[in-house]
């Protein structure tokens, strides 16, 4: 497709609460915009978040990647995903994103019919995607009451992130505030070692454990701990490629993935990792873009499911944890259910007062 201009805006997202996981705590999230615009006046708007607390590509980085777009005559799929531009996942994720959205707004624009699916991109339909309660790490009262707080706007599955204080204590004090029928899984961001691993979910696997993401770091850690547990195990950090979901899958160490748009570098390869393995699409604390682009490849796999598969909740309602949003038009939580804007493409519209106030290098 031909570019006629790139715009690259790094920018940040402040928590309502300080981000409390295993791996740190973060007050905000840095992220970047991108806007492709054709030689129409049309912009597809794409999203990284850069994730270098897990040693992976930094802002600078990402957004150096992302301008050097500008020096291609175009920019396609199979260039971007065959990785012939040399982008990080995270920029990679951008620029597909950017694609997506652009494709959609021009097949928006020929059939004037909102969100019209088009060649390459996933299908779209009418349903709200299900999301998980995402609760940071904290003494177990706080938790749990935080917990009551989701629980109250309709969300019926928790996702408990351990690995930073009394890991059992937090699952207890939850599982006490939001009743049996709920669903709680649990992440430690591999901060366990087997033996610690064991030892945590023997003691909460009386309570009902959904699923534990990312107990330990190594697949031959997640192959002893998903034998010593009825518990299902997620891999996160461990699964970045279809390539690796097939490792995982033939070490007998992950179940289930949870997969990161950002972490993999774009849609089409979180639905490869799932034509291997059941899995569900999780934040990686993106904006509004990010949410959006995840929420439609949420939608695809619920729709590619196997009839009697497990259904899993997507853990996309992220956009509650920051005190604010560059977006005019984004994605809405409903009754823990996330609905798409309307309108083609990713449907999200920029606040251009909102980015200029958040933007990272006008500070």
């Amino acid at each position: 497709m031909k570019i006629a201009g790139v715009e690259v805006v790094p920018y940040a997202l402040p928590f309502r609460e300080p981000y409390v996981t295993a791996r740190g705590t973060l007050t905000e999230r840095e992220m970047v915009l991108l806007r492709l615009r054709n030689e129409d006046g049309l912009t597809g708007l794409g999203e990284a978040v850069p994730l270098s607390l897990r040693r992976g590509a930094t802002l600078a980085t990402v957004v150096s990647e992302l301008q050097a777009l500008a020096e291609r005559d175009g920019l396609d799929e199979g260039t971007l995903r065959d990785d012939a531009a040399g982008l990080s996942a995270p920029a990679r994720c951008a620029a597909l994103t950017a694609l997506l959205d652009l494709r959609g707004k021009i097949g928006g624009a020929a059939s004037e019919q909102p969100n019209a699916p088009t060649e390459g991109t996933p299908a779209i339909d009418e349903q709200a995607v299900e999301c998980n309660a995402t609760l940071v790490a904290g003494e177990p009262a706080a938790v749990a009451a935080d917990a009551e707080r989701w629980a109250a706007d309709g969300f019926t599955t928790f996702k408990l992130k351990l690995g930073a204080g009394d890991d059992v204590g937090q699952a207890r004090a939850v599982r006490d505030a939001v009743g049996d029928a709920a669903r709680i899984r649990i992440d430690a961001n591999a901060a366990w070692d087997t033996q610690a691993a064991i030892r945590v979910l023997s003691e909460i696997e009386p309570i009902g454990i959904e699923l534990v993401e990312q107990p330990a770091a190594a697949l031959a850690d997640l192959a002893a701990i998903g034998a010593a547990t009825s518990i299902p195990i997620a891999g996160d950090e461990s699964i970045e490629s279809r390539d690796e979901a097939e490792k995982a899958v033939r070490a007998g160490a992950c179940d289930i993935a949870a997969t990161k748009l950002s972490k993999v570098g774009g849609p089409e390869e979180a639905i490869e990792i799932a034509a291997v393995m059941p899995s569900y699409i999780s934040s990686a604390l993106d904006g509004p873009v990010g949410i959006a682009v995840a929420a439609q490849t949420a939608q695809t796999l619920d729709g590619a499911a196997p009839a009697g598969a497990p259904k899993f909740a997507h853990g996309l309602a992220t956009q509650r944890l920051f005190a604010s949003t560059i977006a005019s038009v984004e994605c809405e939580l409903r009754e823990g259910m996330l609905h798409l804007p309307d309108g083609p493409g990713l449907g999200v519209e920029i606040d251009e007062d909102a980015l200029l106030a958040h933007r990272l290098d006008a500070r």
